[in-house]
């Protein structure tokens, strides 16, 4: 996992927000040097990882997300999971703190509904407690460490969201190879922050906490 290559801006005494905010920027920057091509590939690659995932192969209701340019991309993950007839939960974003979730109705209905926001389907609004009928989750994340602490997007809007989860859910993050930290290099972590049970890259996936 660790190594040299991976963006790790954090130096003694920084603040854990500020720790956050300095990885994200670093993070970010790598992605924007991915080519579409690449991101392209490595999309059918996250799908067939988290195919060989049993709770997700398994399951008939689950929550993912529609991903933004630069992320790891579940388009052809969604496309799969709805041709075998899974209900497919996706993120609402309200105003202000609201979330909730809407159902996916296939790639065309996808819509960036104000800017800066990932896209959206056009079905129905669920309240947050929709989340409570998925038996998988899976989260979006800049990087996901050996412990299961996720780096979010910033705005804390998962973990939030996490709370309605079922006890029994499987929280997957999404992340490219480079963006799992070893026990060498923890992400900082916050008391909000909820740690997730596996991550998949497009190489392979773990249940956490890595031992």
């Amino acid at each position: 996992m660790s190594s040299a290559a991976q963006p790790y801006p954090i130096v003694h005494g920084l603040e854990v927000e500020d720790a956050k905010n300095a990885l994200r920027s670093a993070i970010r920057t790598a992605r924007h040097a991915r080519s579409p091509r690449l991101r392209e590939e490595a999309a059918h690659r996250f799908a067939d990882v988290l195919e060989s995932i049993p709770e997700v192969a398994e399951a008939t209701c689950l929550a993912a997300y529609a991903a933004r340019p630069y992320e790891p991309s579940t388009t052809v993950l969604l496309e799969r999971l709805a041709a075998r007839g899974a209900e497919i939960l996706l993120p609402v974003l309200g105003a202000g703190l609201e979330r909730g979730w809407a159902s996916y109705a296939g790639a065309d209905d996808l819509l960036e509904r104000a800017p800066g926001r990932p896209p959206e389907p056009s079905t129905a609004a669920m309240g947050p407690e929709a989340l409570e009928r998925a038996t998988v989750v899976i989260s979006p994340a800049l990087a996901v460490d050996s412990r299961g602490i996720r780096l979010g997007q910033g705005g804390g809007w998962y973990d939030r969201a996490l709370t309605f989860r079922r006890p029994d859910a499987f929280v997957v993050g999404l992340v490219f190879p480079e963006e799992l930290y070893a026990a060498d290099r923890p992400l900082p972590r916050e008391a909000h922050d909820v740690a997730i049970d596996a991550v998949a890259t497009t190489e392979d996936w773990h249940t956490l906490p890595l031992v």
